[in-house]
């Protein structure tokens, strides 16, 4: 397919409208807690995970749409997993780390069908085709396009993943200032999935109204796929937000996105313009408050006593203006740590500039990239 397209942020831009017309169902609360487990501030911007939910819709449903035709071409009236390896085959290193998903989603049924059947664990990976179904599912299907035998050494890779040890040790990071009832927010936003809400889930795909519907196993990579993308979003978003943070001394400051630089430029303006009028329209403010009057020092000691009880008076005018002043100190610094608990969370810039980086093929995060353009826009989960 074309891969020169306009601009990715188009296209999500047109899925936002069209879903905004009849479509309530809505993920934002969810990958707010998801963005916060993943790497994000503690109170993720609304709009930040709005644009991230319209992002994975997207690329969701044109992911249905090209596993519909590969089910369609080989005859099949559901979409299954074979369809999405088949759509993954050019990323390897994606694929390994959807094997081991499988894996241990086939770890957990056994587990649960061992409970409930009071049977010992089987210990062989492919002995029990009722139990682990989904590998077994995804040999037989990567064991009949493999002519190098690149796929099947994937089941037996026990390679590091550096992207997975990354956020781990992100997340180690992340709470060693935490508090117990953090820690408690923490650990339950880490749990959060798509596939534990897999009715909302069918719904907020609108699977009903598909041709071609996905089976429950292809529901749950789907699911697996949606959680990827968020945190491959949050993930190139830190990048971007190191990259985009002023460094003394730094020769590359200059260097920094044109796009970037605009869309930051216009917010921080607008955020200061409206700190300007609240200060203006405040009469406490120093420009609405009159200079004080000059007083010229007096000799002798009736002007001593003078200036000794206007010193007395000019005391609980001080002391009005002290108080004053440090009501506005304490606005001032009010909104200064708003300002900060702003600046720590991920901007809907910084998901933008790390949806355009990761769209050209020549840059710093080219390494990175989907081996191929669909849709005349990069695909994120494969």
């Amino acid at each position: 397919m074309s891969s020169n397209a306009a601009s990715p942020m188009s296209s999500f831009a047109s899925s936002s409208a069209g879903r905004g017309c009849g479509k309530p169902t809505s993920f934002v609360p969810e990958l707010q807690s998801m963005m916060f487990a993943l790497g994000d501030a503690r109170r993720p911007l609304h709009e930040t995970a709005a644009l991230v939910e319209d992002i994975v819709h997207t690329q969701l449903i044109n992911l249905l749409q090209q596993a519909a035709e590969v089910s369609q071409l080989r005859g099949a009236r559901v979409i299954t997993a074979e369809d999405i390896l088949f759509l993954m085959r050019k990323d390897k290193k994606k694929i390994r780390r959807l094997l081991k998903y499988m894996f241990f989603r086939d770890c957990k049924s056994k587990i649960l069908k061992s409970i409930d059947d009071e049977e010992a664990l089987e210990t062989d990976k492919f002995s029990s085709s009722n139990v682990n179904k989904r590998q077994k599912l995804a040999h037989d299907f990567l064991s009949s396009i493999d002519q190098t035998g690149e796929f099947l050494a994937l089941f037996d890779d026990d390679d590091i993943d550096e992207v997975k040890q990354e956020r781990l040790e992100r997340a180690e990071r992340q709470t060693r200032m935490m508090d117990c009832a953090q820690y408690t927010e923490f650990c339950e936003s880490r749990q959060l999935s798509f596939s534990k809400k897999a009715s909302k889930f069918r719904e907020w795909l609108d699977c009903s109204s598909l041709e071609v519907k996905p089976n429950a196993v292809a529901m749950e990579i789907l699911s697996y796929l949606a959680y990827e993308t968020v945190a491959q979003l949050v993930d190139l978003a830190l990048l971007v937000k190191q990259d985009m943070t002023a460094k003394a001394g730094d020769p590359f400051s200059h260097a920094i996105s044109a796009t970037f630089i605009q869309y930051h430029n216009a917010t921080a303006e607008a955020h200061l313009h409206g700190l300007s009028v609240a200060v203006k329209s405040n009469i406490d403010s120093p420009e609405n408050t009159p200079p004080s009057t000059p007083t010229t020092p007096a000799s002798g000691p009736q002007s001593q006593g003078k200036s000794h009880s206007g010193t007395l008076g000019n005391g609980g005018l001080g002391h009005n203006s002290s108080s004053k002043a440090k009501q506005r100190k304490r606005k001032k610094n009010a909104a200064a740590c708003g300002l900060e608990a702003q600046s720590d969370a991920i901007q809907p810039a910084h998901i933008r500039e790390a949806i355009r980086r990761y769209s050209h093929k020549v840059g710093p995060l080219s390494p990175f990239t989907s081996a191929y353009h669909r849709n005349e826009m990069t695909f994120l989960a494969c």
